[in-house]
């Protein structure tokens, strides 16, 4: 694996459009998304609602010593998060709790799936002190659910990758990936215009052009307009511009 470990933004992003919808009826509560490398837990990415909180977890490496992940690890059935984590994982010092209650999450409900890939993915459901005071009771009347649910988005996240290589089904997409430029960048380019044939086109700088191009390709986890093209293609997200 490199850094670039299930961090395509626009997959990414269809998977988080999928869970806000699926998670609605659990109003006000967060989520977090894990996928995680069973032989290099630094590599991991979170999808989530709670990107604050994620983009501290990550920074700070706390999934190396997080006791939810740990345990998520070593076994397959849900579970919640209580001191039997923190004796299970063998740590004392759970630090990653307290670092979380700064950003109001003070527990959760985890479920776990073990794939063919040597990762794991974990669905967090995170509960705050806002939270309505039987959505515990409802994660465990609806946890067969809630584990299904969990199923399904990693079955599809694995789907969509292997869709960017060109394998498998069209993706069920967001309804907008790219900024106005970025999309008439790529339609053009598809085309086959270069990008000063472009530039004239539309009316901008060649140096403009090719700021809008790399932020596409930036998106689309790929570092050339070629290829850049034919994965557009595929994830149906190159539309006709209107001259």
């Amino acid at each position: 694996m490199t850094s670039s470990f299930f961090k395509n933004e626009c997959i990414n992003a269809v998977i988080k459009d999928f869970l806000d919808k699926k998670l609605r009826e659990f109003s006000g509560i967060n989520y977090a998304y894990a996928i995680i490398n069973k032989k290099d837990p630094s590599e991991t990415t979170i999808i989530t609602n709670k990107s604050d909180w994620a983009e501290i977890y990550i920074e700070n490496k706390c999934q190396l010593t997080d006791p939810v992940v740990i345990t998520g690890a070593n076994r397959i059935l849900p579970f919640t998060w209580d001191e039997n984590i923190v004796i299970t994982s063998g740590l004392k010092l759970p630090k990653v709790f307290n670092m979380a209650r700064d950003y109001n999450i003070v527990s959760g409900y985890t479920f776990v799936v073990h794939d063919a890939t040597h990762n794991f993915g974990l669905l967090s459901i995170m509960t705050h002190e806002f939270c309505d005071y039987d959505l515990e009771a409802r994660i465990e009347r609806q946890q067969d659910k809630l584990q299904m649910l969990l199923l399904v988005v990693h079955d599809k996240l694995l789907s969509l990758y292997s869709e960017m290589r060109g394998i498998g089904e069209k993706p069920e997409l967001p309804p907008r990936i790219f900024s106005k430029r970025e999309s008439e960048v790529l339609y053009f380019a598809s085309l086959g215009k270069t990008y000063k044939e472009i530039a004239v086109l539309l009316g901008i700088k060649l140096t403009t052009v090719k700021f809008h191009s790399r932020n596409a390709l930036t998106k689309l986890g790929v570092s050339n307009i070629r290829q850049g093209i034919k994965i557009a293609h595929e994830l149906q997200l190159i539309k006709p511009v209107p001259l």
